[in-house]
C-alpha cells in the first residue's frame, strides 16, 4: 500500500504555476516582439536577403498573408483606378474666357415665350414615368420638363407641322419626345440618341421659332446677328443643317411668317458670298469652327445678339481638336445663351466636360451613350487584307443600291473608287484630299440616285443623313468603336432597316474586337466564332465593362485605344514630330 501511494506521488503532474492575466499579456507581446525580431534579422541576414520586393510580395500570397490593399473588391480598385486616370483628363471648363476673369456666373436658363398645351402640364408622375420607361428614355437634370408625345401639343405653327408631314414625319421621335420640350423652355441640354433617331430637328425648329419671334419684336438690320449659331465637324454635315433649317424656315414663309435669312460658314469655298450674306443682317449662321474664327477675327461677324448655340456631334468636334476654338468662339459671346449638345456617343469623360458650360441642364439620353441603333442588321466577317477587294463585289450583292464604303485611308478610298468603276459600278468618292466641289458633287449625285456607291473616310460619317442607304460596307474596321458606332449609323434611318458588313483580320488589335464583340452581343446580333474564341476580361473579372472615354464595353479607360492614341498624337506633337492640323482640312 506505501508503494502504491509512493508511485503515485511519482507520476502526478506538478500542479501549475498561476500566472496572472496582465503577465499572460506581457508575456505574449514579448513573444511576437521576439518573432518579428528574428523575421527582420533574417531579411536582413538571413535567406530572405537576397529576395527582391516582388519576391518577398509572392511569399506573403503564398503563405496566405494579407494586406489591407488585398482586401479591397477587385471592381472597386478599378474604379479607383479609372477616377485618378479622369482625373488627370480634366478638361478646362467650356467658358469664355472673359466670363471666368469677371467671375460671371448663370444661375437660371433663359426665358422664353413658348408654354406647352395646358393638359401636358396636369400630366401625373407615373403617366410621365410610363411615357419614358416605354420608349426608354433616360433624363436628368433639375426641375425637368414633361415628354410630349404629340406635335399638337408643342403648339407649332400649322405651316410647319405641314413641313413636317411632306418629310412623312408625322410622330416625335423618343429623343424630340423629351428634347422639344426642354429646348422650347430656354433649357440647356445634351441630347444623346442613336444615329437617324431626329436629333437635328430638336434644335433647328426651336432656333427657327425664336429666330421668328424676335424679327417679329424687331427686325435684323444689316451687320446684325445671328440670333442662333450651329457649329459642326464636317463641311458636309454642316451644308445639309443648312439645307434642313433652309427648308422649315421657307415653309414658315409661306404660311406668312416672316424671311428668315440663314448663312452658310464653312471653308472650301469662296468666302466672299458669305460675308455678303452677313453684311446684310443675318438670323442663324451654320458654320465650320475655322471659317467662323475667321470671321470673327475680322469683324466681318458678331456674336453680340447671339442667345441659342448648339455643338452637333459635339464628342466628335473635341475629339478632332476644335476644343479650344469652341471656347474662342464662346469668348466673342456678350451675354447669357442657351447651349445644346448633340451625339450619338458622348462618353462619361465629355458629358462632364460638357456640364461646366451649362445651366441647369436636362441630360436626355435615349438608350445608352454609344450604342448601335438597332435597326440595324450587324454583320461581321474574317476577310485577309488580300481579299478585301475583291470579295467586295460579292458584298455589294447582298442589298440593292445605294450603299456606303467606308475606308481608314485616302488611297484606299482612291484605289476602291477605281477598282469599282473598272467593274461598271456607278460609284463616286470623298475624302478630305479633294476639293469641296468635288465633295459637294459627291453628295448631290449619290443622294439623288444619280451613283449607286460613295466610298469615303469618316469624314462621310459626321452626322450625315442618307435616308434611302440600304448597307453600309466597312472596308476597315476603325481605330475605336465610336466610329464604328457613327458609320452604321448611316444607314437604317428613320425606323427603316438597314444592313453593315465589316470586315477584320488579324491587322484588327484585341481591344477594338472585344469591344465591337460586346456591342453585338448588347445589340443581340449574330456574333462570329472569330470573336467569340478571344479571351475575355469580363468573364476574368466576373463585372461588366465600359470605357468612360470611349464607351467601349470590351475594355476599361486603363486599356483604351483611343486614349493611347491620343496621348501617341499629343506626345508627338510636343515633340515635333507631327504637325498639328486637323484630319479633313474642315477648317
Amino acid at each position: 500500500m506505501k508503494q502504491f501511494a509512493n508511485f503515485i506521488n511519482e507520476n502526478l503532474d506538478e500542479e501549475p504555476e498561476y500566472i496572472p492575466i496582465r503577465k499572460q499579456k506581457i508575456q505574449k507581446e514579448e513573444l511576437v516582439k521576439e518573432k518579428a525580431d528574428e523575421e527582420e534579422k533574417e531579411i536582413v541576414e538571413g535567406p530572405q536577403a537576397k529576395l527582391s520586393l516582388l519576391e518577398r510580395r509572392i511569399k506573403m500570397i503564398q503563405n496566405g498573408e494579407t494586406t489591407q490593399e488585398d482586401n479591397l473588391s477587385r471592381m472597386e480598385r478599378l474604379k479607383k483606378e479609372e477616377e485618378e486616370i479622369l482625373k488627370q483628363l480634366e478638361m478646362k471648363p467650356l467658358l469664355a474666357v472673359s466670363e471666368m476673369a469677371k467671375g460671371v456666373v448663370y444661375t437660371e436658363p433663359i426665358k422664353t415665350g413658348w408654354k406647352p398645351h395646358p393638359k401636358i402640364n396636369l400630366m401625373n408622375r407615373a403617366k410621365i414615368q410610363e411615357i419614358r420607361r416605354k420608349l426608354h428614355i433616360i433624363v436628368s437634370g433639375e426641375d425637368l420638363p414633361n415628354p410630349i408625345t404629340k406635335f399638337k401639343n408643342l403648339r407649332f405653327p400649322k405651316s410647319l407641322t405641314e413641313a413636317l408631314k411632306r418629310k412623312g414625319i408625322y410622330q416625335p421621335t423618343p429623343i424630340q419626345i423629351q428634347g422639344f420640350p426642354a429646348v422650347l423652355s430656354g433649357r440647356d441640354m445634351i441630347g444623346i440618341a442613336f444615329t437617324g433617331s431626329g436629333k437635328t430637328l430638336v434644335f433647328i425648329l426651336p432656333m427657327i421659332l425664336f429666330a421668328i419671334d424676335e424679327e417679329i419684336k424687331m427686325k435684323i438690320v444689316s451687320g446684325e446677328g445671328p440670333l442662333g449659331l450651329v457649329l459642326c465637324p464636317s463641311r458636309e454635315l454642316a451644308r445639309q443643317i443648312y439645307d434642313e433649317i433652309e427648308y422649315y424656315s421657307r415653309s414658315l414663309e409661306m404660311g406668312g411668317f416672316p424671311e428668315l435669312k440663314i448663312a452658310l460658314c464653312i471653308g472650301g469655298i469662296n468666302a466672299r458670298e458669305q460675308i455678303e450674306m452677313i453684311k446684310h443682317g443675318v438670323h442663324i449662321v451654320v458654320a465650320t469652327p475655322g471659317r467662323l474664327l475667321d470671321f470673327l477675327g475680322k469683324k466681318i461677324l458678331n456674336l453680340d445678339l447671339t442667345r441659342h448655340i448648339t455643338l452637333d456631334e459635339a464628342d466628335r468636334m473635341i475629339d478632332m481638336g476644335f476644343e479650344e476654338e469652341v471656347r474662342s468662339v464662346l469668348d466673342y459671346c456678350k451675354s447669357q445663351r442657351q447651349t445644346l449638345l448633340f451625339s450619338a456617343t458622348m462618353p462619361t469623360k465629355i458629358q462632364n466636360f460638357a456640364k461646366s458650360a451649362l445651366i441647369k441642364p436636362v441630360i436626355v439620353n435615349v438608350g445608352r451613350a454609344g450604342a448601335a441603333n438597332l435597326d440595324v442588321i450587324q454583320e461581321v466577317e474574317y476577310v485577309k487584307q488580300e481579299a478585301k477587294i475583291p470579295y467586295l463585289c460579292e458584298c455589294l450583292q447582298k442589298t440593292p443600291p445605294p450603299v456606303i464604303i467606308f475606308c481608314d485611308s485616302k488611297q484606299d478610298v482612291d484605289d476602291i473608287h477605281e477598282y469599282l468603276l473598272i467593274k461598271g459600278i456607278s460609284a463616286v468618292a470623298i475624302h478630305s484630299g479633294k476639293d469641296q466641289q468635288e465633295r459637294i458633287l459627291a453628295i448631290s449625285q449619290f443622294k439623288n440616285g444619280q451613283k449607286d456607291v460613295l466610298v469615303g473616310t469618316d469624314i462621310a460619317s459626321k452626322g450625315l443623313d442618307f435616308p434611302n442607304v440600304r448597307h453600309i460596307i466597312n472596308f476597315d474596321m476603325t481605330k475605336d468603336i465610336e466610329n464604328y458606332v457613327h458609320r452604321i449609323g448611316r444607314t437604317g434611318r428613320c425606323g427603316k432597316t438597314g444592313l453593315a458588313t465589316t470586315f477584320i483580320n488579324k491587322n484588327q488589335s484585341e481591344s477594338i474586337l472585344l469591344d465591337l464583340k460586346h456591342l453585338l452581343i448588347e445589340a443581340k446580333q449574330k456574333v462570329p466564332p472569330v470573336l467569340l474564341s478571344l479571351p475575355d476580361p469580363q468573364n476574368e473579372l466576373d463585372m461588366s465593362l465600359e470605357c468612360s472615354f470611349c464607351s467601349g464595353l470590351g475594355h476599361t479607360i486603363r486599356d483604351c485605344p483611343k486614349l493611347k492614341a491620343l496621348q501617341m498624337k499629343q506626345m508627338q506633337i510636343s515633340t515635333g514630330t507631327t504637325s498639328d492640323s486637323l484630319v479633313g482640312g474642315d477648317w
